[in-house]
């Protein structure tokens, strides 16, 4: 089976395995299920992911990816650093406000009492990943003399969490409905002004 094929298949296995999370809950859903609405041979299952947590972490990386492109894309000898924060800013709202990223926080919440090494695998397969990913970047900012951050560690989270706010509780919340294009785009103007004027551009 040549590499295109191999990896093709890998993604359809990975969008059943989201559907039945999503539909049927992580304690519901067995490989065999999987294997059923991929569909493939459990072999050819177990061939690509060991086990459950592992499709799950896959499931999780795969909704980041785009964020986690975008970020590694991001450049250090540019010399537009705001534009590189909003790129990371646009691809950072566009995942966290989307319908399957949110139904995915709400399951590992809801599974978290029970399965406390699932809620770990969610933040360690996603939100960890592009938190230090986001914080290298900074530091190396700091290192070119572009910036001069204090402390990239809170940095990098206070970025993330400007961005996140109390509209995204509301919409985890389903208070809310997912906010429009412009909404985003208004959200993202506003923390972005905000970070440049005050965390990235004091001296501290």
């Amino acid at each position: 089976m040549s590499t295109e094929l191999t990896e093709q298949k890998r993604l359809n296995i990975i969008d059943s395995a989201t559907r039945m999370f999503l539909a049927h809950g992580y304690r519901n859903t067995s490989m065999d299920k999987i294997a059923q609405a991929a569909p493939v041979s459990k072999a050819t299952l177990y061939n690509h992911f060991d086990n459950k947590e592992a499709l799950l972490a896959a499931v999780v990386s795969k909704l980041c990816n785009a964020l986690l492109e975008t970020m590694t894309q991001a450049k250090v000898d540019s010399d537009d650093v705001e534009n590189s924060l909003r790129k990371i800013a646009d691809s950072f709202v566009a995942l966290i406000f989307s319908a399957d990223a949110l139904a995915i926080f709400r399951l590992a919440i809801a599974e978290s009492r029970e399965f406390p090494e699932l809620s770990q695998l969610f933040y360690d397969s996603g939100p960890k990943v592009a938190l230090l990913q986001l914080e290298t970047y900074l530091r190396q900012l700091n290192n070119s003399g572009q910036l001069k951050i204090a402390n990239p560690t809170f940095a990098a989270d206070a970025f993330f969490s400007l961005l996140k706010g109390d509209l995204h509780l509301q919409c985890l919340l389903a208070k809310k409905p997912l906010p429009t294009n412009q909404e985003k785009q208004q959200l993202v103007d506003n923390a972005l002004t905000f970070y440049m004027r005050g965390i990235l551009l004091l001296d501290h």
